[in-house]
């Protein structure tokens, strides 16, 4: 299990280090300047080798909006996941350097994560996430906007590793990474989407193949109103994989992956078609649109259904961030074992010494 959870959150940044480079740039100037296959390496992107963007960044605040809710309800006895994952997301916003939350204030910010100074970049964040999250007044309630933007998909494979190995249904499991996308994405398949994702990935950890795993992500999204744009593009995307078309060709007619169906349908199309880890992030990399966005998503679901072992050591050691990844990967894995707080509807756990240092890591609010 823990090889699934760290496999995923480390193959999704190496999808989005490697599609960094080349996010704006169309295929033909990708094949231009890289050759006849493309970008397959690591390329210079924001001063360095291996660096990761806003993908990545928000993923982990995602995780860390998990688990501090498992802390919070641990030794408070009540949290909203919705309302501790917002406040992550505050804080993400907080490590883009920008002016301070008009409605959060410039308090000095408790947590391993936040502390972790290479967070502090500003990564090509999208407009939309930013937006929202600085217009939040009351934390966790859904964004108001009409953006579909693959920014509230992109982020949610916390969720489906999450609630995979914690037994939860698939309708919870979806219902949870909508309302986690759409508090910042506030058109329907912006979170829909979301919720799809966060299906595979859960049935994923439950051992389920990809085509399994699909089955029930689609039959889940079915029941929602407004799903047709993405029940269409999920579709199409497993109908490409099952035909001879070229990657290339079958990825330009799924879209560019600019909002959220069209990311889903490519990542999803890439795991399908991909014989190796890598081939299926070179695909996902290779096209005229969001390239670290698909690269990151195809990575989540491959390294998910691989393991950690999957993904070469020769894109680990420059990723940036490898170990805070691994770690809170680790962490995300274990903290329902946590002997922590003393809430009798979590257990009565009273290991106080362990209770405090995970509080200082991951404090409840």
């Amino acid at each position: 299990m823990r090889s699934r959870f760290v496999g995923c959150l480390l193959g999704g940044a190496v999808g989005d280090a490697l599609g960094a480079p080349v996010e704006f740039m169309k295929r033909t100037e990708i094949l231009e300047r890289f050759g006849a296959k493309g970008i397959t390496a690591y390329a210079p992107a924001y001063g360095r080798i291996g660096a990761i963007t806003d993908d990545t960044q928000m993923t982990l605040f995602t995780a860390e909006g998990l688990i501090r809710t498992w802390v919070r309800l641990c030794t408070k006895g009540i949290a909203s996941v919705e309302g501790m994952t917002a406040y992550a997301y505050v804080r993400w916003y907080k490590t883009q350097g920008l002016r301070p939350h008009p409605h959060y204030g410039d308090r000095e910010e408790a947590g391993w994560l936040f502390q972790q100074e290479a967070l502090h970049a500003r990564r090509g964040p999208g407009e939309t996430c930013l937006s929202a999250i600085r217009h939040m007044t009351v934390m966790g309630d859904p964004a108001q906007n009409d953006s579909k933007g693959c920014g509230g998909v992109m982020r949610i494979a916390p969720v489906g590793l999450v609630m995979g190995q914690g037994g939860s249904s698939p309708s919870d499991t979806f219902a949870l990474g909508a309302k986690l996308a759409a508090l910042t994405h506030g058109h329907p398949t912006g979170s829909l989407a979301a919720g799809a994702l966060a299906v595979i990935i859960a049935e994923i950890v439950r051992d389920k193949t990809l085509p399994e795993a699909l089955v029930i992500a689609r039959a889940c999204l079915r029941k929602h109103v407004h799903h047709e744009e993405t029940e269409q593009a999920l579709a199409q995307a497993q109908r490409l994989a099952a035909s001879p078309i070229e990657s290339h060709v079958a990825i330009a007619q799924l879209g560019q992956g600019w909002v959220a169906e069209e990311a889903l349908a490519i990542a999803v199309y890439c795991a399908l078609t991909a014989p190796t880890f890598i081939d299926g992030v070179i695909h996902a990399v290779n096209h005229d649109g969001d390239s670290d966005s698909t690269g990151a998503m195809t990575g989540h679901i491959l390294g998910a259904l691989h393991g950690q072992a999957v993904v070469p050591e020769s894109f680990l050691a420059p990723l940036e961030l490898r170990d805070v990844i691994t770690e809170i990967a680790s962490d995300l894995c274990v903290f329902r074992e946590w002997d922590i707080g003393e809430c009798e509807d979590v257990g009565g756990r009273s290991n106080r010494a362990l209770s405090e240092t995970v509080w200082q890591k991951y404090p409840g609010f």
